[in-house]
């Protein structure tokens, strides 16, 4: 997993509450077991409307949407964040998100930061012609008109989004007790490893 610091850019103001995981990805979509090539179909009905902002020229690549209240309801379906690091999301900011979606988001590398209503309605009024930045070691966002939004995050889920530590990479951190315990239980009981030792005892 990309490790996650600082991201700063273009955010697209979407504003809009309960999107669920359909509305990241309708479920036409999920016949595959692939990451790529599902961000063609993320916000696809949203996209179908005329001015919607994911079309427009400025927020091309945007690393950051802004969202409404309730983001990532529905169904939990992990292609959601799949799709959303696929187009180049790697944040969110909302005053609240599913659980599941959350923790789907932060399995594979998307900060959801959580602020309070007054101040994401400021972030989607500053989004339409300034970037923002979001400090996750500092636990800020901030923008060019000296806003500074504090945010609170677990401590746990801020280490690995800033180590890049999935769940392979948390076990491989501690491969050398891994392998001095596998030893031991081979020592204390071998058979486990070798039946016939087993039979013959």
């Amino acid at each position: 997993m990309k490790a996650v610091s600082t991201i700063e850019g273009r955010a697209i103001p979407l504003g809009l509450k309960n999107i669920d995981t359909d509305v990241i990805i309708p479920a036409h979509w999920l016949k595959t077991v692939s990451r790529e090539g599902l961000g063609k179909g993320a916000f696809e009905t949203i996209r179908a409307a005329p001015d919607n902002p994911f079309d427009v020229e400025d927020f091309a690549h945007a690393p950051i949407l802004i969202a409404g209240d309730n983001f990532g309801c529905g169904s939990s379906r992990e292609h959601a964040a799949w799709a959303m690091l696929d187009m180049g999301l790697t944040a969110v900011i909302a005053p609240s998100f599913s659980d599941i979606f959350a923790g789907n988001a932060f399995k594979n590398g998307i900060l959801a930061v959580e602020l309070p209503q007054e101040q994401v309605d400021r972030l989607l009024d500053v989004a339409k012609e300034q970037p923002i930045a979001i400090d996750l070691e500092n636990q800020v966002v901030t923008t060019p008109f000296q806003d500074r939004f504090e945010f609170r995050i677990d401590p746990f889920r801020k280490r690995c989004l800033l180590e890049g530590l999935d769940e392979i990479g948390l076990t491989l951190g501690s491969e050398s007790a891994i392998t001095k315990h596998e030893q031991m239980r081979q020592d204390a009981m071998p058979w486990l490893d070798n039946p016939s030792r087993r039979d013959a005892a």
